[in-house]
């Protein structure tokens, strides 16, 4: 039968508080041999110390972990447990035998035997496997430069050296107070700007970035740093991402585009997103997609009493479903099939389910697409929205949440059109519904169904080219968690009427986007993989913006979300002109609803393609109707 390794932890620390105890009785006589009768009683009270004190270190946890990974936290309970043990065992002998020839300052010496044999080795133990590396080892390992010298590099410099199958041959860190120091024996070898040099001086297979707390501008300026030196490169986690909190190579994984275009953590007041989704009906309509289903991840997370998932895609309502229910098997679901243009449907859902909160996020978003589809960008964009709109009104939902565009501001196409008529039908609600109406609006979200970045990496998995439409296009990005924690705090931050603005921090460059996302894939931009430009495509902007000149940003409880002072519409010329357009989808006009949108939205401007001057067009903004 094979031993465990518990089970000679066990022993080696039973055979080290016996040895403790007489070790501490041979001191109290300056280690000669003790009188008879001292002898005898220290030798009857082993019994009872080995019972007390054996059962202490389990209550601890000494036998839990390896001694491999002796820690400080380890030693703190070796000398908890020694000095609670030497406690109980005077009380317990005091019972026994009123300590009758047991000296009493063996309770002073045994718990400093006993803390030094019990973490002594576990110490040494440790320290001969973090170091014991032959000659061997060392040349097979494979040789790493750790960028990072704070918690997240020391965390992972240890894991290689107990691991052996990296060497760490050095770290570089901007920080001053770390220069030719060491970290576990590991020297800092300089500034994070020294990489390329330091790699080639160090022999150096591959670099670790282990800066988990570092921002994307941060990330960018490594990663371009790293690229120049030739080697590969991975890094740790960003620090909310990191399930257990602590680095380790485990963590280990390449870099993503999301670490070079993601921002800092939203921080978001959790207790007041919570109290006001707290026993309400939350509907959330399009919550098989991108925006739609993170929200419904985030929502049911939050606790509340009913989640009302509404989606026309019949596919993404069985993922969706399939993934909520085998997370939250206990929370009320309901995943409803339907569409937002279907009066009957949206009627029946409200009429059922009475939600407090909708969070409408069902719409049409591909540009060029709906660019020549007028009818029915209309149709499912405004008139889905006004149906969802109305059917909150008679039920009395508390709230109605509209997620917008970036392309709704001066927009360029019938997809930016139909959004801001939305935002615009909204904003007209709050004069005459107890329902608060509240519109988000967002620039690209990344890694959503239709985006730029699924598209890019379908493209490198095909070996290119990727295509890009203009070597200066522009674009907001932002996580899909990010945004859809934004809109939850929205919901808690406005009144009704208000159009909240996304902070998106600053545009990237799609090429830019593209070139990182080739040399990502471990490929060398216009060698390996290629990036055509393909010219704007119809309704397409070279840059696209988040607010209009008119609307004055204002800041609002949350550093992340800024409301829009927007110029208010006449509720009775909307309602005439929604009129008009129904009239114009009945009977398939397109031609009438191009005109009417364009009434609607005197800001619209349509970029045609294949036009340089195209490209730059920003419509003056004549204000609304």
């Amino acid at each position: 039968m094979s031993v465990t390794p518990r089970f000679k932890i066990i022993v080696h620390d039973l055979v080290a508080i016996a040895l403790a105890w007489m070790l501490a009785l041979f001191a109290r006589f300056n280690f000669a041999l003790p009188p008879p009768q001292h002898l005898h009683a220290g030798e009857l009270a082993l019994p009872v110390v080995l019972v007390v004190q054996a059962a202490l270190a389990w209550r601890f946890g000494l036998y839990r972990g390896l001694w491999r990974f002796a820690s400080l936290q380890d030693l703190w309970n070796i000398i908890r447990a020694a000095v609670l043990g030497t406690v109980c065992i005077g009380l317990s002998l005091f019972l026994i035998s009123r300590l009758v020839n047991i000296p009493r300052s063996m309770f002073v010496l045994y718990p400093l035997f006993l803390v030094a044999l019990l973490g002594g080795p576990r110490l040494a133990f440790r320290l001969w496997k973090d170091h014991s590396f032959n000659l061997r080892s060392v040349t097979a390992a494979t040789r790493v430069l750790v960028v990072g010298g704070g918690e997240g590099g020391e965390g992972v410099v240890r894991d290689m050296l107990r691991d052996g199958s990296y060497l760490p041959v050095g770290i570089v860190d901007d920080d001053a107070r770390l220069a030719r120091s060491r970290i576990h024996g590991v020297p800092v070898l300089g500034r994070i700007a020294d990489i390329p040099a330091i790699v080639q001086r160090r022999d150096t297979d591959i670099i670790i970035i282990a800066i988990p707390s570092a921002s994307s501008a941060q990330m960018r300026h490594i990663v371009e740093l790293c690229e120049a030196s030739g080697k590969p490169f991975r890094t740790l986690p960003q620090l909310h991402d990191m399930v257990s909190g602590r680095a380790t190579m485990n963590a280990m994984r390449e870099v993503k585009i999301d670490d070079l275009l993601g921002r800092d953590k939203v921080v978001l007041d959790w207790q007041r997103v919570q109290s006001s989704l707290a026993g309400k009906v939350v509907l959330v309509s399009g919550g098989g997609g991108s925006i739609g289903s993170e929200l419904c991840r985030q929502v049911v997370a939050l606790g509340v009493e009913r989640l009302v998932v509404f989606e026309q895609s019949e596919h993404n309502l069985y993922l969706i479903e399939r993934e909520l229910r085998g997370a939250f098997p206990l929370r009320q679901l309901e995943f409803v099939l339907g569409d937002v243009c279907d009066r009957a449907a949206v009627e029946h859902v409200f009429q059922r389910f009475k939600p407090a909160l909708v969070l409408h996020a069902a719409a049409y978003k591909h540009v060029p697409i709906l660019q020549s589809q007028a009818r029915e960008a209309v149709r499912n964009n405004v008139f889905g929205t006004l149906e969802m709109v109305e059917a909150a009104e008679r039920h009395g939902s508390a709230t109605f949440v509209l997620i917008s565009t970036d392309k709704a501001v001066r927009p360029s196409s019938i997809m930016g059109a139909t959004k801001r008529l939305t935002e615009l039908l909204c904003e007209t609600r709050k004069r005459r519904a107890a329902t608060r109406y509240i519109t988000v609006r967002f620039g690209n979200v990344l890694g959503s169904a239709g985006s730029v970045v699924p598209l890019f990496q379908s493209q490198i998995a095909a070996g290119g080219p990727l295509t890009v439409t203009h070597p200066e296009a522009r674009r907001y990005f932002m996580t899909i968690a990010e945004a859809s924690q934004l809109i939850l705090q929205a919901a808690t931050v406005g009144s009704g009427g208000e159009i909240f603005v996304l902070d998106m921090g600053e545009p990237v460059n799609i090429t830019y986007l593209a070139e990182q996302m080739i040399r990502l894939s471990g490929r060398e931009p216009g060698v390996d993989i290629k990036i055509e430009y393909t010219g704007l495509r119809p309704g397409e902007k070279l840059n696209e913006e988040l607010f209009l000149d008119a609307e004055k940003l204002t800041p609002t409880p949350h550093h992340k979300i800024r409301l829009a002072q927007h110029v208010e519409v006449e509720p009775r010329q909307l309602a005439d002109l929604l009129s008009a357009l129904a009239r114009a989808v009945e009977t398939f006009d397109e031609a009438a609803i191009e005109r009417l949108l364009r009434q609607a939205v005197p800001d619209l401007e349509v970029v045609q393609p294949g036009s340089n001057e195209a490209a730059n067009v920003i419509a003056f903004n004549r204000g609304a109707p």
